[in-house]
């Protein structure tokens, strides 16, 4: 059941104030939602940051409730530190979007004051001054956060909030005193923003981030003074210039792609990792600490993003989203047909999702649920929903997701794939101006026809279909059966496609793995060139998380 917060003792900065606050921000940015979504046409107008905001402020409540759930009852007691640092831990792996991904490093630049052994010894004296500095920590840590920070959004309204809780904090103010300047500051600074950024000026609005970011602190004071704010946040009226009849429909020329991953990688790689992708693309927001960050960057090659992210380090719940779909979802449209495809490697994730396609990542032993794979076909945003599960194992899950969907109203059908390669050939085909059921059958056709093959090592001694193997063994599989047992990989390779072309093909599709050097790939093509002269090979990395080889006979 959930929780109802109720308004601190005022002045009180502990745990309970943070589970109060936690809990108002929630609520007040799901009734504002809907309304932060229609002003947003910054930095795209994809009509999504209400929505990303709430879905990261619910990640971070459901962070906080589930690290200590007596926090959310009123039955357990736990410090103002593991509080407020379980709140920011949710928001950082659960941020969406640039705004939400903002928001998380703002949070944890509250814990990081918040946080430490001194806040909590503070007497109820000193919470006014920490209050305020930890909203100044909050806005630096933003900035900082932002590859190139631009006035006039969510960065602005949490740098003026913090002046003005650091100048209330420095009259000796209280921690409701810090709060409501804050509060205050953050308004004001809100309705400035259509004067200090162009897109906002011509569409006549103000920063949908910085909107949010009010919504929040709005809560703050609440928790801490009992006084709920206003029903209209901003203070003032926006500049008023003429509104497009539709400024989400004016198309930019900036990146394709939205690329988001959780990172686990040193401080040092990571800032090699900015260099790297502030190189790819814009708007470029990467926030966390402590081995664990959240990367967010908009580019038109989503696959170098992510294996920039695999050089840094293990990268993981990898989120891809083209913004012609995004900007489709802002007008209210569905697209005709999309392609949601489940793939093992986060280089296969980018080569689909060049291609169109909505992606969902599989890691080795953690096969994704239906609720993930109907979470991928509602991102889809279209009427028609070509899925592609990649292994007879999700066969069950996307069966269940598919169902959810045509509950929905959408229209889903499955292609029984069971390699990442049959999917690759589906999508090859894919015709999404044709009908519908002409398209799912040519992508079933093609996926049928291509024989798949794959190469693993034995973890220990085993029988299989080809004998007994050893640990260290490398497994030819072919149709999913062990074929070939050998000692190396490129031997092992070559005995398997000889198997594979025996009845025939013109393509053949390699993909390697990360380990795998490229010499291989050379091998390979050069061995099937040699044999077999009137068949194609194409070859493509797979990334992290994919198989040593897998190879495709169409």
């Amino acid at each position: 059941m959930p929780h109802e917060p109720q308004p601190q003792a005022p002045d009180e900065l502990d745990a309970e104030a943070v589970r109060t606050w936690s809990s108002l921000a929630l609520a007040a940015l799901g009734r504002a939602r809907e309304d932060i979504d229609a002003i947003n046409v910054y930095p795209v107008a994809d009509a999504d940051t209400g929505t990303n905001l709430y879905l990261t402020a619910e990640s971070a409540d459901r962070g906080l409730t589930e690290a200590f759930p007596g926090v959310t009852d009123g039955t357990g007691a736990t410090s103002l530190s593991e509080a407020v640092r379980a709140w920011a831990h949710g928001a950082l792996v659960g941020a969406r979007g640039n705004s939400g991904t903002i928001l998380a490093q703002l949070l944890r630049g509250v814990a990081d004051v918040l946080g430490a052994e001194q806040a909590e010894q503070a007497d109820r004296a000193e919470h006014g001054g920490l209050l305020a500095r930890a909203l100044t920590r909050a806005a630096e840590e933003a900035y900082a956060a932002v590859a190139h920070p631009v006035e006039g959004t969510m960065l602005t309204v949490a740098g003026a909030a913090a002046r003005a809780g650091e100048a209330a904090g420095a009259a000796a103010g209280t921690a409701v005193d810090v709060a409501r300047a804050a509060y205050d500051g953050a308004r004001a600074a809100l309705a400035e923003t259509p004067g200090q950024l162009a897109a906002l000026g011509r569409a006549g609005v103000v920063d949908a981030g910085g909107c949010g970011l009010v919504v929040v602190f709005g809560a703050l004071w609440q928790a801490l003074s009992g006084q709920e704010p206003a029903a209209e946040p901003v203070r003032g009226r926006a500049v008023p210039v003429p509104r497009p009849p539709d400024p989400c429909a004016q198309e930019d020329d900036g990146p394709a792609y939205e690329v988001i991953y959780l990172l686990e990688a040193s401080e040092a790689a990571v800032g090699e990792l900015r260099e790297r992708l502030d190189g790819l693309g814009d708007s470029l927001v990467v926030v966390g600490g402590d081995g664990l960050w959240n990367v967010h960057v908009h580019v038109d090659d989503p696959g170098a993003a992510v294996e920039a992210g695999v050089v840094a380090g293990r990268p993981y719940r990898i989120r891809i989203t083209h913004f012609g779909d995004e900007r489709r979802r802002a007008r209210g449209e569905r697209a005709q047909r999309a392609v949601v495809a489940v793939v093992p490697g986060e280089g296969l994730a980018g080569l689909c999702a060049e291609a169109g396609a909505t992606t969902v990542l599989v890691r080795p032993g953690e096969l994704p649920a239906a609720a993930e794979l109907l979470d991928a076909v509602r991102r889809a945003h279209a009427r028609e929903v070509v899925l592609l599960p990649g292994g007879a194992e999700l066969r069950a899950a996307a069966a269940a997701a598919a169902e959810q969907a045509r509950a929905e109203g959408v229209r889903v059908a499955v292609i029984p794939t069971r390699s990442a390669v049959q999917g690759l050939a589906a999508l090859a085909v894919h015709d999404p101006e044709g009908s519908f059921d002409e398209d799912v059958v040519a992508m079933t056709a093609a996926a049928g026809a291509t024989r798949y093959g794959e190469l693993a090592v034995a973890e220990r001694q085993s029988f299989t279909s080809a004998g007994i193997c050893q640990a260290g063994d490398v497994l030819g599989l072919i149709d999913g059966d062990v074929a070939v047992i050998g000692a190396g990989l490129t031997e092992t390779a070559e005995a398997v496609l000889d198997r594979m072309l025996g009845s025939g093909g013109e393509l053949v599709t390699l993909v390697l793995g990360p380990d795998v050097p490229d010499a291989v790939a050379e091998r390979l093509e050069a061995y099937v060139q040699h044999g077999h002269l009137a068949v194609d090979t194409v070859t493509y990395r797979g990334g992290r998380y994919s198989a040593p080889l897998l190879i495709g006979v169409e």
